[in-house]
């Protein structure tokens, strides 16, 4: 047997004992030797690891010498070492050879005679395996017939259990039966002899069973009373029905002597209960409380117990109602205010919401059916404690004679109403969510307000109107205050009229504005349909847009009636041409003084015109940014009131634009006085004295346009987009009439052409700044029909040439020439027109 040992790398190699009759050293191999971790380099090793040392040995000593030869640089030996190197390959390199040829042979032939014991070892298992297979497919196939077998018998076993336990059911059912017809047939012993005793007379419940008359079995006591009852009135029930189909009237009595001393039973009992149920309240024990609360549950379902202890919590006593309505509105005789309201509203009914939330902690402690307990107590909270305060607090006043705004007015019911309602809201929620069984708190909240809110509509626009009277009111007030602290210039002096007029005021509006968003933000509070919230807005901004357009109009009007009166000034104060110096300079100051007034009527005019456009934006924009969001939902409804605010603001632009008429009347007036007073007939037709013509504009152009520039600049401020491009259209045409029609009355030589031409050039500059071509255009006109004036009368029939349009005003310049008759230009222009 060889012995294993372990390398310096972990390899098992092993140490094979030596045969004498094998040669030198012969290694013995065994099977065992190649069980387990074998390793074929472990036993090549073995094997030759005795023969190989020496070798390696010398291997190593010529490797070492050979290693030590010195090459020289043209690839000669030294003579020395060359002698070595010739011995040494005399030697033989492998002397152990044919040791270890014997080893492989004599291993060789080991292992052949190894190979044959194992394949006659693997024979011999085979066959011994078969053999035993054999045996155990011989056994399972047994086993597999008892196994067979066994799943009979079981089966046949299950089967007569099944069968025996369904007859022990059928026999556990029928004793079942039999156990509660026992127990039913002795229950009904017992009522019957209980409903003998009620039935023996009427009144007596002296010798009833004991049973009846037991605290201690009162749960008992109670439950067969219910019974007997419900018995005995469905027999009466039954007897009744019988009687009227056989037309018997003499029937029995049956047991109404019974269900009477049931009755009659029932109730003292009940009362018996409840005055234990009270003051075992009264003590806070609450086993007992719910001990009298299960029992009577069997009576009217509990629902008078319900009833009474609902009924005797302190949260209705009459003190603490009366203190609701002290808390909210404050002392008795004062004015409440909306903010003091909905602190108190807000106190009270957290006060009320704790409370409920206890009750219900306790109900659901002591009763049976707590859901229903918590209706009754919510119910009653909405129906007695909130209506007897909103009653208080909410006092409808009358529409026709409706209280003063000193007194709050009609807003005043209005802002609290709103706060009720929305507070209560909010209480209704609350109570919702501690608990109210299947009660409609919802619903039953908008009922305590119907009364309010079916008329509530009417409600808000007479309170639109009677804020409205009472604005105008103040603010008469206070122009006539204003009047009557700067005091009033006689207007014959010329003072200004405007000056005591009252103006419109953009604030004024935007408190106009915030009174219908107050009023639509209620419409949205009160209004949960989208119909009715689109109707009621509808009517509420109506009212803001009859409002506005009544205010603005009217202010308008005011500024109108300045207009007029600075026209009838000025009617008043022309003259004829044969007075005195004197009178006519006193005509001419009081003239000037009319024409300040006229420009401070037309200064606060477009004030006006200016106030009253910012006025209907503001009203637009609330109408883009609140209204229609409103009435989008419901069709039809953003149109119409589109409609209603066009048709409102017509009579405001009515107005205004009659007041613009008036205003170019006015301006148109003014320039007709400058010309008539500042015109000189030497502007147009200076002596021929041999001084230079003057270039500059006449004093008269001067003064106009001076006067034109400042009494227009309000107007470039107050008017926008077409209102001024169509104003300043007109004044401008009216003006190129106007001085068409002055200049018809003078007359012109060249160097007078030359001036008018001058002032005509002013004129269009300063028109210039209207933007309005058409004006510009008749201004470079005139320009053309002044050249009538300066060139010589053989040269007038090319004026026109290229504007054949103005001929019929040129032939009116021409006949105002200087030399117009002295160079016959009648019958020189006569043949001249009719040949063209």
């Amino acid at each position: 047997m060889a012995q294993m040992k372990e390398t310096k790398n972990g390899t098992r190699t092993g140490r094979f004992s030596k045969s004498p009759s094998a040669g030198p050293d012969p290694l013995v191999l065994d099977i065992d030797d190649f069980k387990g971790d074998f390793s074929f380099d472990a036993l090549f090793g073995n094997l030759v690891n005795e023969l190989l040392p020496s070798y390696l040995e010398e291997e190593t000593d010529t490797s070492e010498g050979n290693g030590a030869l010195d090459v020289m640089s043209n690839g000669h030996l030294r003579t020395s070492e060359t002698a070595k190197a010739a011995q040494a390959l005399s030697n033989p390199s492998f002397p152990e050879v044919d040791a270890l040829l014997s080893l492989f042979k004599n291993s060789c032939m080991q292992l052949t005679d190894l190979r044959k014991q194992i394949d006659q070892k693997l024979y011999n298992d085979k066959k011994e395996v078969s053999a035993q297979d054999s045996r155990h497919r011989k056994t399972l196939s047994e086993l597999e017939k008892g196994v067979d077998g066994l799943f009979d018998s079981f089966a046949r076993l299950d089967s007569r259990i099944s069968s025996v336990g369904q007859t022990a059911a059928k026999i556990g059912d029928h004793l079942q039966s039999a156990d509660s017809q026992r127990e039913t047939a002795s229950q009904t012993i017992d009522l019957i002899k209980y409903m003998m005793e009620f039935n023996s007379s009427p009144g007596d419940l002296m010798e009833l069973s004991p049973l009846f008359s037991d605290d201690s079995r009162v749960a008992e006591a109670a439950s067969i009373a219910q019974k007997l009852r419900s018995f005995a009135e469905e027999d009466i029930g039954r007897q009744g029905i019988a009687s009227s189909v056989t037309g018997n009237a003499t029937a029995s009595r049956g047991l109404e002597v019974a269900v009477a001393n049931l009755q009659e039973y029932c109730n003292e009992l009940e009362n018996r209960l409840l005055a234990r149920f009270d003051a075992a309240s009264q003590k806070r024990e609450l086993s007992t409380m719910a001990e009298c609360a299960k029992i009577l549950s069997q009576f009217n379902r509990g629902n008078s117990a319900m009833q009474h202890y609902v009924g005797l919590r302190p949260m209705f006593d009459l003190e603490v109602m009366n203190e609701d309505a002290r808390l909210v509105l404050g002392d008795p005789g004062s004015q409440p205010s909306p903010s003091n309201v909905a602190r108190g509203l807000s106190s009270l009914y957290k006060e009320i919401t704790d409370t409920v939330r206890k009750e219900a902690a306790t109900i659901t402690a002591v009763f049976p059916s707590p859901n229903d307990v918590m209706l009754i107590l919510v119910q009653r909270v909405l129906e007695d404690r909130i209506p007897k305060l909103l009653e208080k607090l909410l006092v409808k006043p009358s529409l026709l004679n409706p209280p003063r705004m000193e007194e709050g007015g009609l807003i005043s019911y209005l802002r609290l109403l709103a706060v009720a309602y929305e507070k209560t809201r909010d209480l209704a929620r609350e109570l919702r969510g501690v608990g109210c069984g299947d009660l409609d708190v919802e619903g039953l909240t908008e009922s305590l307000f119907l009364p309010h809110k079916d008329i509530y509509i009417e409600y808000e626009q007479a309170s639109l109107r009677q804020m409205y009277k009472s604005k105008m009111e103040e603010l008469r007030a206070e122009s006539q205050q204003s009047s009557e602290s700067t005091g009033t210039i006689g207007r014959s002096k010329g003072a200004s009229i405007s000056s005591s007029q009252q103006q419109i005021s953009v604030t004024v509006v935007t408190e106009f504005v915030r009174w219908n968003e107050e009023a639509i933000s209620r419409c949205t509070l009160f209004s949960s349909q989208p119909a009715t919230l689109a109707a009621n807005v509808r009517a509420v901004f109506t009212c803001l847009l009859d409002q506005v357009s009544l205010y603005i109009t009217e202010g308008l009007e005011r500024a109108r009636d300045s207009l007029t009166e600075a026209a009838a000034l000025r009617e008043r104060f022309v003259i004829g041409t044969s007075v005195s110096r004197r009178v006519a300079a006193a005509a001419a100051s009081a003239a000037e003084a009319a024409a300040a007034a006229g420009e401070s009527s037309f200064r606060s005019f477009m004030v006006a015109v200016q106030r009253c456009g910012s006025s209907v934006a503001i009203v637009q924009q609330y109408f883009a940014n609140t209204i229609s969001r409103l009435l989008l939902p419901v069709d039809g409804a953003h149109a119409a009131s589109c409609e209603e605010m066009a048709t409102a603001m017509s009579s405001a632009e009515g107005a205004a634009y009659k007041g613009l008429q008036q205003c170019i009347e006015t301006v148109m007036a003014e320039v007709e006085r400058l010309l008539s007073a500042e015109q000189k007939a030497t502007d147009y037709c200076s002596p021929d004295d041999g001084i230079a013509p003057d270039h500059r504009p006449t004093n008269a152009c001067t003064r106009v346009v001076a006067y034109l520039s400042r009494v227009l600049e309000s107007a470039f401020t107050a008017l926008e987009g077409l209102n001024k491009q169509a104003f300043l259209t007109e004044l401008g045409n009216r003006l190129n009439k106007g001085l068409l029609n002055h200049w018809q009355k003078f007359t012109f030589n060249p160097s007078g052409g030359l001036r008018l031409k001058r002032d005509i050039t002013e004129y269009g500059e300063f028109v210039r700044s209207f933007n309005a071509p058409t004006v510009d255009e008749k201004f470079e006109l005139l320009g053309i029909m002044a050249n009538v004036f300066i060139v010589a009368p053989e040269s007038l029939s090319t004026l026109f040439e290229g504007t054949p349009s103005i001929r019929k005003d040129a032939q009116r310049f021409i006949q105002l020439r200087d030399d117009y008759k002295s160079a016959k230009l009648a019958a020189r222009l006569a043949s001249l027109w009719s040949s063209s």
